[in-house]
């Protein structure tokens, strides 16, 4: 048990009184980019909590106070262990010990972009087997609308134990967004939805001493959908604007002055970007999750598999552009060497989940491009279910940056100097308007 903490009650009245007692364990299985911030959060709500995680290295590292999050600081994790509130473990027979259980899993998509809810079955089966009385379950990984009732509801309740009298089950979508400076974990409103309505009073009561706002609505599928329309409208949005950035280029218009332009309307407008595909865990994945399900209800989902179509033809677009910008300095194709700036999914990040810049690559080099890469917050490439580049990042130097035919940038990361970056290439393709404010050496540059 986690140290100094005290098992509450066995009935779900116990809980609510424990909660506001803050005398209960919260537990959050699976320890990345969504369950650390919120086992944060929890424990500076001043509630004992328990991290689990399949990782050792990850478990090792947090005993240490060490982070293997870029943008979560290690001073962050010294101060959740110096608090005396935080244990993780790999040892899932301690999940007996949480009165609370928030599932923070993967849930990616398999080779025929059907979702892979592999993750959050066997998280609902290892707590079916020490599944106790009292206690509230909460699943945030992302997923289709009606995960919690016909998946792990049914695994919880295998073992005789009844929801809403028993044990609570709840879901809450996670809302990370790494590396925002605006907004924390704690302050972006937390969407809850219970199986019953008891379920949804004491996820409420529980995330309500954690989070600045709780947003409660009717049921669990509610809340799952609640995800997949923020992530589809980002996803169809920036589908649109990708779409305008080819027409553009073939008008010889700068999308991003359009942007810019566009923006000042006051109303009816809302900035998206283009770029040179989509990346990480949510936008490129999310959807398709609803384009499975609805078929199940003989409907179609059009708008999701266009912006799909035109958000994964940007890495042919970006290496189109690229190959006949070489061509045009009279470079031979095959045996050219980019440079390939960032690599992380978006920028200030070390995050390469569902990175454009892995496919970029492939293409490239299947033209027969020589690539190498700087990131300095991805320093080796981790292999994923879509492959891996097999290099590591080269330190940016002069010599580099001159030695290369192109210089590609795929992410802004705000620590490059751009204009040094301009001043020493040959050649650079920007696709993320990074070179927008430089001032010399603008013929150089290609927009992709």
């Amino acid at each position: 048990m986690t140290k100094g903490a005290k098992r509450i009650g066995k009935t779900l009245d116990d809980l609510s009184k424990g909660i506001g007692q803050r005398k209960i364990t919260a537990g959050i299985v699976g320890l990345g980019y969504v369950g650390l911030p919120l086992a944060m959060e929890f424990v500076g709500a001043g509630f004992k909590t328990l991290g689990f995680d399949v990782d050792p290295v990850k478990i090792k590292k947090l005993k240490k106070g060490q982070s293997y999050i870029h943008h979560i600081g290690e001073e962050r994790v010294r101060e959740i262990i110096r608090k005396g509130l935080f244990d993780c473990t790999c040892d899932f027979d301690r999940l007996k010990e949480a009165d609370v259980i928030s599932i923070c899993v993967p849930t990616p998509l398999n080779k025929y972009r059907e979702p892979d809810l592999s993750y959050v079955e066997q998280t609902a089966r290892a707590i079916a087997q020490r599944l106790r009385k009292g206690q509230l379950i909460i699943l945030e990984s992302t997923t289709y609308p009606g995960t919690t009732d016909e998946l792990v509801q049914p695994i919880l309740e295998a073992g005789g134990l009844k929801t809403g009298r028993d044990f609570a089950l709840a879901f809450s979508p996670e809302r990370e967004d790494p590396g925002n400076k605006n907004f924390t974990t704690r302050t972006i409103p937390k969407v809850v939805g219970g199986i019953t309505p008891t379920c949804t009073r004491l996820i409420r009561e529980f995330y309500g001493e954690v989070f600045a706002k709780v947003v409660t609505v009717s049921s669990t599928r509610a809340a799952e959908m609640t995800k997949l329309l923020e992530n589809i409208f980002r996803s169809v949005n920036i589908a649109l604007v990708n779409e305008m950035k080819v027409v553009c280029h073939h008008m010889n218009i700068d999308i991003f002055e359009v942007i810019e332009a566009a923006k000042t309307k006051p109303f009816g407008f809302m900035p998206f970007y283009p770029g040179p595909g989509l990346g990480g865990h949510c936008i490129p994945i999310d959807p398709f999750y609803l384009t499975w399900k609805a078929r199940e209800y003989e409907q179609t989902t059009r708008f999701i598999e266009l912006a799909g179509e035109v958000n994964t033809r940007m890495p042919d677009y970006v290496v189109e552009r690229t190959v006949r910008a070489l061509s045009d300095q009279g470079k031979k194709v095959k045996g050219a060497k980019v440079l390939v700036l960032g690599v992380a999914y978006k920028k200030d990040i070390d995050d390469v989940r569902e990175s454009p810049a892995l496919k970029v690559v492939q293409l490239l080099r299947e033209r027969g491009i020589k690539v190498c890469y700087h990131d300095p917050y991805v320093p080796k490439y981790p292999a994923g279910r879509k492959g891996d580049l097999g290099i590591s990042s080269s330190p940016l130097t002069a010599a580099l940056v001159k030695s290369v035919d192109a210089a590609m940038i795929l992410t802004d990361h705000s620590c490059i100097d751009y204009q040094w970056v301009v001043d020493h290439a040959q050649l650079v393709v920007d696709t993320r308007n990074a070179t927008a404010k430089i001032r010399r050496g603008r013929k150089k540059i290609v927009k992709a």
